[in-house]
């Protein structure tokens, strides 16, 4: 009879271990898979579970930022807004935002300078240039109080922020990486060229290895560097709340508003979901330690104001039919105000000369994340040898090969496939998954063929790829950051989808295959 082994399994060891699963952590992810490398990112909740699903929703440039001279971010993030677009149709678009020159602490002549400014900076060629309307004379206007005259009209873009992470970290499985989220780094410490690093999951701890470590852990960046022996620790983060509110739909149009303040804040309002309307955002000190975060009330009354200054539909806290609320972590420069905080990114690596690198992220908004991790792997790669260049700009995001990025094409396309099937479901699907509906709706030519409805268009097909490709597991993931049905549904959805969920397990592969 043999006798039982003794051996004991090596560890895992992988090229990189990235702690997090926000958007940056993510971009980092697929960078690094997509040039040869064999990555691990771990995630202690959900994809985009904080601050990069509790953005305003936008890929823009920073028209704010000028007043503060950060030219070189602005132009970065310019640059950058033009070929997102390109590399995902389905889940960023363009959007005009209206700016009123009402109750504007900056004169006009001010204005329109920021806005040459933003015009060519960064090399516009796709997004419409500014121009001057008559707020009285336009069908802009509309929904605003009377007296509203000059207005400049500008251009960025939407952008759906969670899908956005999610299709990165798709992408990366899809290169050869590893993503497993409800996973926490517990410690981790130098052995020579290696970090040996403990990892825990619901089922059970385990050690991996890796010949370097980056700390995209967003609000909880200075936890990880306390959780990993010997690293460097001069630099600093400050964590900064931003909270939103959703209220009832303020005025019609696909057109956006950017509001000026007295104490010269700038609030958006812009469409969401069809029937409301998304108001944000602030700025406010968060000294507490990185957690969830929640609108308060002062935020509200704020929010409710601006809109009232501007709007002719008189909203107040009971209106809200919705608030979320983001900590983001900024890089700390130690400006004298939330709203002055830089929003540009450093980068900090520690390591070389035998050390394995650590490399830490501090700040960073979504429209840069892309650039972001190429420079991010710019740092790394003198540690891998064998990694090849840079490779992501103009690649498109799964689901974002659309023919001619003509996302209105495609979803017609679609419909005609599919006639049995209602065509606003068909519509939201093109837009969450682009040409990967395609998996989503098979054959299928009536709702029943999609299995169980569980409310609000949302069904079982749905569901079962939500978990099996894009690391859903609970109700929350589904309704509030794969999608926004949870505005939608009607009451009890949620519960079945977690019993769903649960109890019936749809996946059939597993996320990283």
């Amino acid at each position: 009879m043999a006798g039982r082994s003794n051996h004991v399994p090596d560890p895992e060891t992988y090229d990189l271990l990235i702690v997090g699963g926000g958007i940056n952590g993510a971009g980092i992810a697929r960078d690094a898979a997509g040039r040869g490398l064999s990555v691990l990112l771990v995630e202690q909740e959900d994809l985009a579970s904080h601050t990069s699903s509790a953005s305003t929703k936008l890929i823009h440039g920073g028209l704010r930022y000028l007043e503060y001279y950060e030219f070189r971010l602005v132009r970065e993030a310019l640059i950058e807004r033009e070929r997102l677009l390109g590399m995902a149709p389905h889940i960023i678009w363009p959007l005009a935002f209206v700016l009123p020159q009402m109750n504007s602490p900056r004169p006009a002549w001010l204005v329109r300078l920021g806005l040459f400014l933003y015009d060519h900076l960064g090399g516009r060629k796709k997004l419409p240039a500014t121009r001057t309307v008559n707020l009285a004379r336009s069908v802009l206007g509309n929904g605003l109080k009377p007296g509203a005259k000059t207005a400049f009209v500008y251009s960025d873009c939407w952008v759906e922020d969670s899908r956005l992470v999610v299709l990165n970290a798709r992408d990366a499985a899809e290169r050869g990486a590893r993503i497993e989220t409800r996973t926490k780094l517990v410690s981790a410490m130098r052995e020579g060229a290696l970090w040996k690093a403990e990892i825990a999951s619901g089922s059970g701890t385990r050690t991996v290895l890796a010949r370097g470590l980056v700390n995209a852990a967003g609000p909880w960046v200075e936890d990880v560097l306390q959780r990993a022996a010997s690293a460097s620790q001069d630099r600093g983060v400050r964590l900064i709340k931003g909270s939103h509110i959703i209220v009832p739909k303020l005025y019609e149009g696909d057109h956006a508003f950017l509001l000026q303040n007295p104490d010269r804040r700038v609030v958006f309002a812009i469409p969401y979901e069809h029937d409301f309307t998304l108001v944000g955002t602030t700025d406010e000190p968060w000294e507490q330690l990185p957690g969830k975060a929640q609108i308060s009330p002062e935020e509200t009354d704020y929010l409710c104001e601006t809109v009232r200054r501007y709007f002719s539909r008189e909203i107040h806290p009971k209106d809200v039919v919705w608030s979320y609320a983001g900590i983001r972590p900024l890089y700390d420069d130690h400006a004298a105000n939330a709203s002055a905080v830089t929003r540009d990114y450093v980068l900090d690596l520690d390591g070389g000369d035998g050390k394995a690198p650590l490399l830490s992220v501090f700040g960073g908004k979504i429209t840069t994340y892309r650039k972001l991790a190429e420079h991010a792997l710019e740092k790394l790669v003198p540690f891998y040898p064998g990694a090849t260049g840079d490779w992501t700009a103009g690649v498109d995001l799964p689901g974002g090969d659309i023919p001619g990025d003509d996302f209105e094409a495609f979803a017609a396309q679609l419909a005609s496939a599919h006639p049995g099937l209602p065509r606003a479901l068909l519509t939201r699907l093109a837009r969450a998954y682009g040409t990967r509906a395609r998996a989503i709706l098979g054959t299928a030519q009536t709702m029943e063929s999609l299995g169980a409805d569980f409310g609000g268009g949302l069904t079982q097909a749905e569901v079962d790829y939500l978990a099996v490709q894009e690391w859903a597991c609970t109700a929350e993931d589904v309704l509030y950051r794969r999608s926004k049905l949870g505005l939608h549904v009607p009451p009890g959805t949620a519960d079945a989808v977690e019993a769903y969920l649960a109890g019936q397990n749809p996946r059939t592969s597993a996320p990283n295959a």
